[in-house]
């Protein structure tokens, strides 16, 4: 017998002595970070609201409670059932069940209908079917992101739970080592904005942070095939932990599991799904552009079964001496900053990720108060000593600036940028300068992955701040659902909109207008002076975006040469990003505050001054590193 199932036998003999009589155990397994409990009695389980608590505490365990399969009634049946006890009234627009973990999701216009007068509907659901309901409002735009990830995982869910519990057996093995020490491995991301990848490892597990491209360097990886990473094989990591799904953190991430690991990713909900919808798009863009492709889309979804969702605050065993936390990052929906405690609190690091100091218009701030940390390592996007942005204020004025000029002027504004944070960011902002009367109504056209992206931020609304989320509960007052809001889908439609005599304002991909949709517009709309091209992202050294900053006159787009005469401004306080002083704040104001801090994530001179400034204000170890190098804390 294994040490995992002479644990598990444990286990089960503890359970069976605090449950009460008159409630069936069938199994009780890890699957995942979580211990699971299968009960033929999952109404009379939970009637005694302590005993799961209670269970929990003897055992120092997460738990779930399950109901058995066998007690279940067959989807089909309980829909028709479910139907029956919901009243119309509720507009049921969706009914999902999730074999797996025994629970069915209800989506409606009104979920209080649902509930019923003191959950009696939902505790008669409960009775009637066997499954455990849990209730959403239906999104105000439909996501087949959303929708495609879930049917997918209810169609996988046996190869799913076959992977929840290998994962499960792998965290709670014994220590395989007596020796403690803490290591991390930067892959890339240092003195270079992309390619984020790092190995947090102890004398038993091995963690991948993070795991992107460079963008414009399709070439330029993280360097994966190095032992600490994959080249010792791939089962060598017991874990990815995703920061958030933009591309220059995610986009290699199934690229691991071409090259055989088979392990669980770490991350928020709605990352999940976004890695599905950005990694799609990011192999479809490379086949369009003649580029061979780093994977096939296979490989996303090999990516997306293994993710393993965790809410902010919820502290998760990953490994036999690793405990995850994720806090929010303000950056963009699902956005984490990650906190490993490593072993009987021998140490803690942190890893930013992109974070936001301050709140936007959709997220709150990020998080920067932890039970411990020695390390932090730390984004310098904007750690420049110049790399001071506008306030929000000052920006929205520049913007409607720019949005009244061009109706005056039937002109055309062109904002790159990346399909998730600023497009919707910008989205809020215009509906309210349009609804106050700040700025005429104005076409906002913008590519379908924008819009997709969109409808994920309206399935997620407890991601958001609460303003925001009570908003998109109110078909009236939901400013994603605005009247001048147009998707377009392909080039042959941009060139038309670009064509009429109209202002309009234009959102595409990507941000550093390396090659994408915004392409086509920049060609279109580039010759006239009228039109202005407005950069609201970072801007990375090697990109064309980056070029267009600094003034070039002039593009080859598709072999030809292109005459920049439109104008060109940056306004960079709708960045996703904290500026100088806000990763100053988030460092100055941290609970407690690190001993050590290695800047990363930016170019070298920004690095450079952040950690300067860091060494030289708070008294700090600071440190720039190479990639491949590696720094031992313990």
């Amino acid at each position: 017998m294994s040490t995992v199932d002479k644990q598990l036998e444990n286990v089960r003999e503890t359970i069976d002595e605090e449950v009460p009589r008159g409630i069936t155990v069938t199994d009780v397994t890890y699957e995942g970070p979580e211990l699971v409990i299968y009960t033929r009695d999952p109404k009379e389980f939970a009637t005694d609201g302590d005993l799961v608590r209670r269970l929990a505490s003897k055992l120092r365990k997460r738990i779930t409670v399950r109901p058995d399969p066998d007690v279940l009634t067959p989807p089909d049946a309980a829909e028709d059932e479910i139907r029956d006890l919901v009243p119309e009234d509720a507009d049921v627009s969706d009914i999902q069940f999730l074999a797996d973990t025994g629970e069915v999701v209800i989506r409606a216009k009104q979920p209080g209908q649902v509930i019923g007068r003191r959950g009696e509907t939902l505790r008669e659901i409960t009775k009637t079917t066997g499954w455990t309901p849990e209730v959403e409002r239906t999104p105000a735009i439909d996501s087949p992101t959303v929708a495609n990830v879930q049917t997918f995982l209810t169609q996988e869910r046996d190869d799913r739970r076959d992977i929840l519990e290998r994962v499960g057996r792998q965290i709670h093995r014994d220590p395989m080592s007596s020796e403690e020490w803490v290591r991390v491995t930067t892959l890339g991301g240092c003195k270079e904005v992309g390619r984020a990848a790092y190995i947090i490892s102890t004398a038993d597990t091995r963690i991948l942070v993070d795991c992107g491209d460079k963008p414009g360097e399709r070439t330029e990886r993280p360097y994966l095939d190095v032992p600490e990473a994959i080249g010792s094989g791939a089962t060598a990591l017991d874990a990815v932990v995703l920061t958030h799904a933009h591309l220059d953190h995610a986009a290699l991430v199934p690229l691991l599991y071409e090259n055989g690991y088979d392990g669980p990713i770490y991350c928020t909900e709605p990352t999940r799904d976004l890695l599905g919808l950005l990694t799609l798009d990011y192999i479809d863009s490379a086949a369009a552009t003649g580029q061979v492709r780093p994977y096939g889309a296979e490989m996303v979804r090999e990516a997306v079964k293994h993710c393993i969702p965790l809410s902010y605050g919820d502290v998760t065993d990953i490994a036999p001496d690793v405990k995850l936390t994720l806090h929010n990052a303000g950056h963009v929906l699902g956005s984490s900053v990650v906190h490993f405690h490593i072993g009987d609190g021998l140490y803690n690091v942190a890893f930013s990720g992109d974070i936001h100091y301050d709140s936007s218009r959709l997220l709150d701030g990020a998080v920067n108060e932890f039970p411990r940390v020695e390390t932090l390592v730390l984004e310098s996007t904007y750690g420049g000593r110049k790399d001071y942005q506008t306030d929000r204020d000052d920006s929205e004025r520049k913007l409607k600036a720019r949005l009244r000029h061009a109706a005056e002027n039937d002109a055309t504004v062109l904002v790159p940028t990346d399909a998730v944070g600023r497009p919707q960011e910008l989205l809020v902002a215009i509906e309210e300068f349009v609804r106050s009367g700040d700025v005429p109504e104005i076409p906002v056209y913008m590519d379908e992955i924008i819009w997709e992206a969109t409808a994920v931020h309206t399935s997620y609304p407890e991601f958001l701040r609460d303003d925001i989320e009570r908003r998109l509960q109110s078909d009236d007052e939901n400013p994603f659902l605005a009247d001048q809001f147009t998707p377009v889908g392909d080039d042959d439609e941009r060139r038309a909109v670009a064509d009429r005599d109209e202002a309009a304002v234009v959102l595409s991909t990507p941000g550093m207008c390396t090659p994408g949709p915004v392409r086509t517009w920049l060609r279109a709309l580039a010759p006239d002076a009228d039109n202005t091209l407005v950069f609201v992202d970072h801007q990375a050294r090697g990109t064309l975006g980056n070029r267009i900053q600094r003034g070039t006159d002039s593009v080859t787009l598709d072999g030809e040469s292109v005459p920049l005469n439109l104008r060109v401004e940056t306004i960079d306080g709708f960045s996703g990003h904290a500026d100088r002083q806000g990763l100053e704040n988030f460092v100055k104001t941290m609970h407690p505050r690190p001993e050590k801090v290695l800047c990363v994530d930016g170019d070298q001179s920004a690095t450079q001054d952040l950690s300067s400034s860091l060494y030289h204000d708070y008294n700090l170890r600071t440190f720039t590193p190479e990639n491949l190098e590696t720094f031992r804390f313990i």
